[in-house]
């Protein structure tokens, strides 16, 4: 299933029904993705380091119960919260990790961003950017699994004013560049790329694994 939030939503808000979801289903709840523009945040993992926040000015700053250190949500960004069933889909943390990324790649290359990638140790997206083979980050992962359920996701960077990016050191990483997909030549808008996102998180899920009663 996948459902649109009201665009742009408060941050906080939807971390808490997201909590509240995981909370409430069981083996039988369908998987979902929920898809949402962000009002302006700067948002910290369980583990966020507070001297990343370098000038964060009046863009309010969450902590958060997800992984990894600090991130910016805004308009013009698609964020993907898949609420899966890792254990239904036998998938460990890694694999999911792998999961998502594949999805943003993948949709990247659907809009014509060919050369996304990984980087070894750093979840998320990266596409070459500038000579002597750096990178720039243009998804961000972030997630958090409770009795076998994910929450949070992923955060692929549209068309969006990317200055608050130079606030922090993005997801950790001082100097780190963040880029969006219009700043690669592909202008798309947000509900387009979301969807494609979210139908590749959920075709990308493997057939739920049997579980055979025990005897």
């Amino acid at each position: 299933m996948i459902k649109w939030l009201t665009r742009p939503t408060d941050y906080e808000p939807v971390w808490q029904d997201m909590r509240a979801f995981t909370a409430a289903r069981d083996a039988c709840t369908p998987d979902e993705v929920w898809l949402c523009e962000h009002a302006p945040v700067y948002t910290l993992g369980q583990a966020g380091k507070p001297e990343h926040l370098l000038n964060p000015g009046a863009i309010p700053i969450v902590m958060s119960d997800r992984g990894g250190q600090v991130t910016y949500h805004g308009p013009g960004q698609v964020v993907a919260y898949s609420l899966f069933d890792l254990r239904r889909a036998g998938l460990f943390v890694r694999d999911y990790v792998r999961l998502l990324e594949d999805a943003a790649i993948g949709t990247l290359s659907d809009f014509g961003i060919a050369d996304a990638c990984r980087q070894p140790g750093a979840p998320g997206v990266y596409v070459p950017y500038g000579d002597g083979g750096h990178v720039a980050k243009i998804a961000a992962l972030g997630i958090k699994i409770r009795n076998g359920y994910a929450y949070h996701g992923v955060a692929l960077n549209v068309n969006m004013d990317l200055s608050p990016f130079l606030g922090i050191n993005p997801c950790g990483y001082e100097g780190l560049v963040t880029v969006d997909m219009a700043t690669c030549g592909a202008r798309q808008d947000v509900k387009t790329v979301g969807e494609r996102l979210a139908e590749r998180l959920l075709t990308a899920l493997p057939p739920p694994v049997r579980r055979d009663a025990a005897g």
